[in-house]
């Protein structure tokens, strides 16, 4: 079994995707971010992600009408301390178009590379491998971990 490598210090951007895994129980992918939550939660990790992960997180509970799981979503995202949500500002805007006109990414995307990269994360987590090609941008994708 494969294990995510985990910076030694710094911050750990997620992408959306990641929360969903953790709080849903996805496997494996929720066992390989264990590690993760527990290195935040020992104060040596900080993790980040941009307020659009709420969003992101939100759509199932809200389809469903799964209150139970919209609350697991928000008691993470907005209710513990190893979570930090920044704010989408004009900057970010900016540096995720110029990333959408130069890299091809999506809009969603966009605004999560350029929120990561804007902050100086150590390491940013996804499983979509398109983020790979963002210059400068640290990518984990957890779908490569079985093959590694």
């Amino acid at each position: 079994m494969g294990a995510l490598a985990l910076p030694a210090s710094g911050v750990v951007y997620l992408d959306s995707n990641s929360f969903i895994y953790s709080v849903e129980k996805i496997e494996p992918y929720s066992s390989w971010l264990d590690p993760l939550w527990l290195t935040a939660h020992a104060g040596k990790l900080q993790i980040q992600s941009s307020e659009l992960a709420l969003l992101e997180v939100l759509v199932k509970p809200f389809k469903d009408g799964d209150a139970v799981l919209e609350l697991s979503f928000r008691s993470l995202l907005l209710g513990s301390r190893e979570v930090q949500l920044i704010p989408i500002t004009k900057i970010i805007l900016e540096r995720a178009a110029g990333l959408r006109a130069t890299v091809g990414l999506k809009t969603p995307d966009a605004i999560h590379a350029a929120t990561a990269l804007l902050n100086g994360c150590a390491q940013f987590v996804t499983n979509d491998p398109a983020f790979r090609r963002v210059s400068g941008l640290p990518v984990a994708v957890l779908s490569e971990i079985a093959a590694a």
